[in-house]
């Protein structure tokens, strides 16, 4: 594992721990349900965390026998296990936020709450920009999911220290309500990780746009003479390409196959691009 993503990873795993404490502590002392659902969202971050540090671990194995194509179904396996774990926590956040809206049970009235949120998302806002910056730079999917995580985190957090502060100047009602709008904003989040990570698993094709990209490298190769049948898929988080290139039927062999292979590694080098496939058709 590069040293970038281990950095962001722990940081991950880290800053969620110390925000759970923290806020567990606070949200049951000061019987505060919004702070005690986003405390229960900072454990599942740090169980997200957790599996991303193991998937980005997993994935950056080299090939071997058992995994002839790599490891990179290890990044949105994680990303499926950490989606299910979301939508599972957003229900339950709802079920506690209607529990407290119908008995009308009131938080205890103080600062500490305002200022813990205050922390968080401050906290947040650090390993949202960090993550993102290393995620771009080593093009993890994993280490970018989670910082969207994080910034969805910084959402919650205004949204909880909205609550909290509501609740300081008599308005209790504001604390169970955002709790309900934080659970709603989690299962959402799960929906949407869970979305990408199937379509990763399942092969799904890329957008138009690389595909064009795809095509327009192909033909720029010398002695390609035209591309059919182009296909490309997901494995992973990375990219297997299929083009059919046609060449010069009076070409030798040992050349058709040089021009295969000079189109084979122009692909790859395309970032997202794991293996490219070249078959050749004489002309």
């Amino acid at each position: 594992m590069r040293s970038e993503a281990k950095k962001a990873t722990l940081l991950g795993i880290f800053g969620n721990m110390l925000l759970f404490i923290l806020k567990v502590i606070v949200g049951f002392s000061y019987n505060s349900i919004a702070v005690i659902s986003d405390a229960f969202n900072s454990l599942t971050d740090i169980v997200a965390s957790v599996i991303v540090y193991i998937s980005v671990k997993v994935s950056s194995k080299k090939a071997d026998k058992g995994h002839p194509f790599g490891h990179h179904r290890a990044e949105p396996i994680a990303g499926l296990i950490v989606a299910i774990f979301t939508g599972i926590l957003g229900f339950e956040v709802i079920k506690i936020a209607f529990t407290r809206l119908l008995t009308g049970e009131k938080p205890v009235i103080s600062l500490v709450p305002v200022f813990v949120m205050g922390f968080t998302l401050l906290l947040k806002l650090f390993m949202y920009i960090y993550t993102k910056n290393v995620g771009k730079k080593i093009k993890s999917t994993a280490i970018l999911a989670s910082s969207v995580d994080h910034r969805n985190d910084v959402l919650i957090s205004i949204a909880v220290l909205v609550g909290v502060s509501g609740a300081y100047f008599g308005y209790e009602f504001l604390d169970p309500l955002v709790a309900l709008v934080i659970g709603l904003w989690i299962i959402k989040a799960g929906y949407g990780i869970g979305k990408d990570n199937i379509g990763f698993l399942i092969g799904v094709a890329p957008s138009d746009e690389l595909m064009n990209l795809v095509k327009k490298i192909a033909l720029s190769v010398k002695g390609v003479n035209g591309i059919h049948d182009v296909r490309a898929h997901y494995v992973g988080v990375l990219l297997q390409i299929e083009v059919h290139i046609s060449v010069n039927k009076n070409m030798v062999i040992s050349k058709a196959h040089s021009i295969g292979k000079n189109v084979s590694e122009a692909l790859e080098k395309l970032e997202d691009v794991d293996r490219a496939f070249v078959h050749i058709d004489p002309v």
